[in-house]
């Protein structure tokens, strides 16, 4: 009689489950940092404090074992930032990694958190800020704002403080209009972001909250906490000639840092096609990156916001070289003057914000100071990736802080089962999302 083989059976469909069912057990990711209490972002969405305990599934740690654990599909970025210490950017993942299923065909990426615990050591801001005053250059000499610099020396004085933007899906130029740490910068490239981190010409990083977005110019403030800001005076429409050379300061894509280039006004007044607000026409050469950065006159004074160069028409609309748009100085002032209530103007025709005025010593004013809400986010089943706005946060369950406004939100599976709604965040709220989805 022949050995019966269902024991052996029995056995062997059990190794086969054992090995293909899913391992989705969760691990802690512990982030910390000297001195405790920092805010931590995630790929642009502030998840916790230190220190903090994220749970992530096992499979994010290593390699999954089966096709059917759960992968990483992206890569995560930490911001970890306290007032009055430099912002640290860590990179959480390593890869990307192949992975491909058992028929040989589906195939894609993955990545792997480098470790389980992550201990962030942030640096006071007195030893990372470097500059000058906007009244003296490079070597410490007092500059006569009244008198006419060659290129050179206007870029020599004002690179100091001009600033690289970058957002999480987007970069730019910024420019400190006080020494309390106010960036003033184009709406596009603050929009959709709660905080960009910022380069100085030094290459020290810090985080700026956007506290102010124009909903009709393409005009936004953000504020680094801290004193002593090399910054730059905003000259009157009044003060611009037509055909005086001017100088632009930013950080060009593709190109390098601190970028300058000069050339002249070509036109000054409305235009329509460029949107709301008073408008210099120039053919300095302006890029994508420089948006935001300053347009300055020959003695140092920013005269407009770079924000756009004109385009041709046709199916392929490619830049039009030599003709570039700044929003005028002007729109910005008639800003600051409804923000801050001591904003003067010189019998020259500057503009500076008086430095014994409360909101230069602060945040802006009250109006403008950054507003938020919390949003707990939870799915049944758990373990469902969450985006906001179209960037992965991280998983469900989670309480995520995010700025006023309107959002949208997406809870998925990585077998393409979605949840998604759009959601008015008002300052203060507490809300919850809960979304109901089919198992992958």
């Amino acid at each position: 009689m022949q050995p019966s083989r269902r024991p052996c059976i029995y056995a062997s469909f059990a190794l086969l489950l054992s090995f293909a069912a899913p391992r989705t057990f969760a691990k802690n990711l512990t982030i910390s940092s000297t001195p405790s209490g920092a805010r931590v972002e995630i790929n642009g969405v502030e998840v916790c404090k230190t220190p903090c305990h994220l749970d992530y599934p096992g499979g994010y740690f290593h390699k999954t074992i089966t096709v059917f654990g759960s992968r990483l599909m992206r890569p995560l970025t930490a911001r970890v930032y306290s007032d009055g210490y430099a912002v640290q950017e860590i990179s959480l993942t390593e890869g990307p990694f192949e992975w491909v299923a058992l028929n040989g065909k589906d195939r894609g990426q993955y990545w792997l958190l480098k470790s389980h615990s992550i201990n962030v050591l942030l640096d006071p801001l007195s030893h990372v800020l470097t500059g000058t005053i906007r009244t003296r250059n490079a070597r410490g000499e007092l500059v006569n704002l009244g008198s006419d610099m060659p290129v050179e020396k206007v870029a020599e004085n004002a690179s100091p403080a001009v600033v690289r933007l970058v957002g999480t899906a987007k970069e730019g130029t910024g420019f400190f209009i006080t020494s309390t740490g106010v960036i003033a910068t184009n709406a596009h490239v603050a929009r959709g972001e709660s905080s960009l981190i910022v380069e100085s010409p030094g290459r020290a990083k810090l985080l700026a909250k956007i506290v102010y977005v124009d909903p009709k110019l393409d005009l936004a403030l953000a504020k680094v906490e801290g004193e002593g800001f090399p910054y730059l005076t905003l000259a009157s429409i009044e003060n611009v000639r037509v055909g005086e050379t001017v100088v632009a300061i930013g950080n060009p894509a593709n190109g390098m840092p601190d970028t300058v280039t000069s050339g002249i006004v070509s036109a000054v007044g409305k235009y329509g096609p460029a949107g709301p607000g008073t408008w210099i026409q120039t053919d300095a050469a302006i890029n994508p990156g420089n948006s935001g950065g300053p347009l300055l006159d020959t003695r140092g004074e920013t005269i407009g916001l770079n924000t756009q160069v004109a385009i041709s028409g046709g199916t392929n609309p490619v830049p039009l070289e030599g003709i570039g748009f700044s929003l005028s100085a002007d729109d910005l002032i008639r800003v600051l003057r409804r923000l801050y209530p001591d904003t003067v103007s010189t019998p020259e025709g500057r503009t500076e914000i008086a430095e014994g005025s409360g909101a230069a010593t602060s945040l802006v004013p009250e109006s403008a100071q950054p507003r938020t809400g919390e949003i707990a986010v939870s799915s049944k089943p758990t373990r469902a990736d969450i985006y906001v706005d179209g960037i992965f946060v991280g998983q469900t369950p989670a309480t995520l802080q995010l700025a006023s406004g309107v959002h949208h939100f997406q809870v998925k599976f990585s077998n393409g089962t979605m949840w998604e709604r759009s959601l008015d965040v008002l300052t203060g709220s507490e809300l919850s999302l809960n979304a109901s989805l089919s198992a992958p």
